[in-house]
This record gives structure tokens, C-alpha cells and sequence, in this order.
């Protein structure tokens, strides 16, 4: 953390003193200055700002959720603020929190680019800025990365789409009784002002890439570049509107379509819902390509429950937050909290010091397993998808 020190004349012995507080002064050197936090201070009188992205995606309510009641028990007074996917608002409520006083800053960024004058600001007043599971780039004022590990993330995935197609088993081996046609699948990205859908892309394009070589699988419409499958927002709607171009463009005359690559559970529910009503299903037993997803929203385990999405991505954002605010108290606290990769986050102006968690592949046969045994989901949210 960043150290201020108070110069104070000592005017009898013509002495110098310099008292050093780790954070625990604001950038004027008053005590009580906005922002100011101390390693003797009470959690009670401090509060953290958490900065989400919406509240139109299931998995960020319970970020917000997880990371609110976390912080809450340790005794901080939390302002968690959804920004309702509109760069401007979010860029608004942080500018209010930092405004207000808070004593550290926990931002799933919109747009990883947009909150450069946000975090001089926040800088400038001695708060720090931990980025949450979205990098924040282009700024020398973040101080910590928590997130999981995106690439790996992006091979399950990709992982999954192969098992779904038989060329793997559940185990990543390879299957006896691979397909010996080739496969067509089509391919979506995320958005593409997420930092994260880099790595997913990246991770799951170089995990598919010999059967690309080979001619095991096949993209038909050719799209495999980022910014043509890229899917601005992670939007369901759009997702659902390319998949049906992709179906009138590139499958009107009768080819057939085995896959589908998707990042993320809400794409994947658009991508399905694109396929069923062009005929396709209505589950997997019934003709329905495999499509693969990300964060295990409820919505999506219940349809890999009832046959009709193939897996998903489970990234435990109980554990994502309690890791945020493992970093958020050691930083109030004055120390630094464990980072177990310093090499990888680079946000264009520096490497980020990060802690990256590890994530599961879901497939029907093990939600129980992962979600309902772990208390992430009771069987009946799973019956009901709700």
C-alpha cells in the first residue's frame, strides 16, 4: 500500500520527525481525510464500496450478494452499488463512493478501459482499488486481482464441447469410439470490452485448435475470428439473433449442425433458443446440438438437468468473494494481501498482482456433486430452474 508520511517541525529540538501510517492517512495528511483507512482502525468505521455490473445476469446478484454479506460479517459497513450494464452509471456510482469517503474499492468493471479518471481519483485519496474477476486496464491504480483462472476456464469449455461431441470422455481422455465424420460446430465469444473473454476465447480456441487442423471439427460459416463471434455485452438477445443467421446463412440447405461454442449461460440459453425454433430438439436426445456455457446459472443447470443445454462452468462466487475480501482486510489492515500469480494481468501499464481460484466443468451427471451437495443450489431450484 501506499505510505504518507507527515513531516512535523519540532520547533525546540530544530528536529525533523516523519511519521509513517501504512494507508492511514488521506492524500492532504489529515486524519479524517476522505478515503483514509488505518491498520488500528475499527471494521465498524469503515466501508467498502463494491461496484457490480448488473443485475440482469443471475451470477452478479450473487457476487454482490456473497461480497456484501462477507464484508458485513467482518464488520465493515458496505455501499454495494449495480450499474444496470451502463458504462456511465457505473462511472457515476463510484464517483459517488470515493465522494463519500469510502475506505477501499472492490469494481467488477462494465468496461475494463472506462474508469481510468475514477482510479486517479480514487488514487488521489488514498483508497485502493481491488479488480473483481474483470481486469480494469489502462491504469497504474489497481492494486489487486481477484479472479479465476480465466484460460482454464475457456479450456473446460471447449473441453466440455469435445466430451458432448465424443471425442473426450468426462475425464479429458480420449474416447474409444470418437466420431469418425467430421463434426460442424459454430463458434461464439464473449464481449468484447471483458478482459476475461480474451482468455475464455484463447483458452478454449487453442484447446480445439487440432481438431480444427485435422478436420475432426468444422466451423462451416468460417467464423472463428474474435471480433466477428465476439457478443457485445454477453447479450442473450444478440446471441439469439446470430444464431439464427448462422442457421438461415449456413444451414438453410440441410447441413448439419453437431456444437456450439458458447462463454457464457446466458448466450447459450439464446443460442438454444435460436436452434429449437428452427427445429432443432427440442432436447439433446431429440437432435439438439451440444452447447456448452459458463457460470452455472440457474436457468442453465436446469436445462443440463432436463437433457436440453450440455454443461456449464461452475465458478464458485462464494469463494471468489471471500477471497476479495481477504484482500480488501489485508489492505485495511496494512498489509498486502497473497497474490498467487504476479506474471499473467497485464493491464496495459502494469502486471497486476492477482489470486486466481480454479473452476469445474458441470455436466447433468454431477450436478448433484458440485452445486446441491456444496449448498450453491437446492434440488428444487434445480427442478425448477428458479
Amino acid at each position: 500500500m501506499r505510505i504518507n508520511r507527515l513531516v512535523a517541525a519540532t520547533a525546540g529540538l530544530g528536529l525533523a520527525l516523519t511519521l509513517a501510517a501504512c494507508g492511514g492517512q488521506g492524500a492532504g495528511g489529515v486524519d479524517d481525510a476522505p478515503g483514509g483507512n488505518s491498520a488500528d482502525a475499527d471494521p465498524s468505521d469503515q466501508t467498502i464500496g463494491v461496484a457490480m455490473p448488473t443485475q440482469t445476469s443471475e451470477r452478479w446478484i450473487a457476487d454482490g450478494e456473497a461480497v456484501k454479506s462477507q464484508l458485513e460479517e467482518k464488520g465493515y459497513t458496505v455501499d454495494l452499488q449495480f450499474a444496470n450494464d451502463d458504462i456511465p452509471t457505473q462511472s457515476q456510482q463510484i464517483d459517488q463512493m470515493i465522494t463519500q469517503g469510502v475506505d477501499l474499492l472492490i469494481i467488477a468493471s462494465i468496461d475494463g478501459t472506462a474508469l481510468s479518471s475514477q482510479l486517479e481519483s480514487a488514487a488521489a485519496k488514498d483508497i485502493p482499488v481491488i479488480a473483481y474477476d474483470r481486469l480494469i486496464n489502462g491504469s497504474d491504480h489497481v492494486e489487486f486481482y481477484v479472479t479465476f483462472d480465466n484460460y482454464n476456464v475457456g479450456v473446460q469449455q471447449a473441453t466440455s464441447l469435445l466430451v458432448g461431441l465424443g471425442f473426450l470422455e468426462e475425464d479429458g481422455t480420449e474416447a474409444a469410439d470418437a466420431p469418425t465424420s467430421p463434426q460442424n460446430i459454430e463458434v461464439f465469444a464473449g464481449s468484447p470490452d471483458d478482459n476475461n473473454a480474451g482468455f475464455f476465447f484463447d483458452g478454449a480456441m487453442e484447446t480445439l485448435a487440432p481438431y480444427l487442423e485435422d478436420g475432426r471439427i468444422v466451423v462451416p460459416s468460417g467464423q472463428t475470428d474474435f471480433d466477428t463471434v465476439a457478443t457485445l455485452r454477453w447479450s442473450q438477445e444478440a446471441a439469439q439473433t446470430r444464431m439464427e443467421d448462422l442457421l438461415t446463412s449456413t444451414y438453410s440447405g440441410g447441413e448439419e449442425l453437431d456444437g456450439v461454442l458458447s462463454p457464457f449461460d446466458g448466450i447459450s440459453r439464446g443460442v438454444i433458443t435460436a436452434l429449437q425454433g428452427a427445429g432443432h430438439g427440442p432436447s439433446l436426445e431429440e437432435g439438439l446440438p451440444i452447447v456448452s456455457g459458463q457460470d452455472a446459472e440457474i436457468a442453465s443447470v436446469s436445462l443440463i438437468d432436463q437433457g436440453v443445454q450440455f454443461a456449464t462452468i461452475f465458478k464458485d462466487t462464494r469463494k471468489l468473494a471471500s477471497q476479495a475480501v481477504t484482500a480488501a482486510t489485508s489492505f485495511l489492515e496494512g498489509d498486502e494481501p497473497e497474490a498467487n500469480d504476479t506474471e499473467t494481468y497485464d493491464n496495459g501499464v502494469k502486471i497486476v498482482p492477482s489470486y486466481l481460484l480454479e473452476s469445474d466443468i458441470v455436466y447433468k451427471e454431477n450436478i448433484s456433486e458440485l452445486l446441491i451437495d456444496s449448498g450453491y443450489y437446492t434440488q428444487e431450484q434445480v427442478d425448477t430452474g428458479q
